[in-house]
C-alpha cells in the first residue's frame, strides 16, 4: 500500500523508524481493552514525503485495534 502525501500529492517513503539518536526502545501505540490479556500494542512508524518534507505517523497493526 503506497502512502500519498496529503500536502502535495506525491508518493511517500514508508517504513521510516522513529526514535531518539541513541535508541533504547521502539515507540509504540498501546490500548488496553476489556478482558484478560487484551492489551494491544503496535510499533509506531513514519512515512516521509521527499518532495515537501511532510511526515505522517502510522501503524501496520491497525486492524487489531478495530477488532478488539
Amino acid at each position: 500500500m503506497s502512502r500519498i502525501c496529503n500536502q502535495c500529492g506525491e508518493e511517500m517513503l514508508e517504513d521510516c523508524e522513529i526514535g531518539m539518536r541513541w535508541k533504547i526502545e521502539d515507540i509504540i501505540i498501546s490500548k488496553e481493552f476489556r478482558g484478560f490479556l487484551s492489551n494491544k500494542k503496535a510499533k509506531l512508524k513514519a512515512a516521509v514525503c521527499t518532495s515537501c518534507g511532510n511526515v505522517t505517523f502510522y501503524i501496520d497493526e491497525y486492524k487489531e485495534f478495530k477488532d478488539a
